[in-house]
């Protein structure tokens, strides 16, 4: 991993994508401090997988049948005067 100040990484940006391409992530600092990384597209996309639906979460789990009862079996109380 390379190492480059911003001003450098601004003047000569060409040249950190192709570097990172070729020799993999390249680090930016500004004021000494590092900042920002630049890795190829296939690095990035390959770690950050598209996080999944609530639909797909919810459809991927364990599939059953509910037993419901049939409506009518409970037997309703008189209403209270007043």
């Amino acid at each position: 991993m390379a190492t480059w100040q911003l001003q450098e990484a601004k003047a000569r940006l060409s040249e950190v994508i192709d570097t990172a391409e070729k020799d993999g992530p390249q680090i930016i600092t500004r004021r000494g401090v590092n900042t920002a990384v630049v890795i190829p597209f296939e690095e990035w996309e390959r770690n950050h997988k598209p996080k999944r639906s609530l639909l797909e979460i919810l459809q991927s789990g364990p599939q059953f049948d509910l037993q419901i009862p049939p409506r009518g079996g409970w037997k309703m109380r008189k209403p209270v005067k007043f």
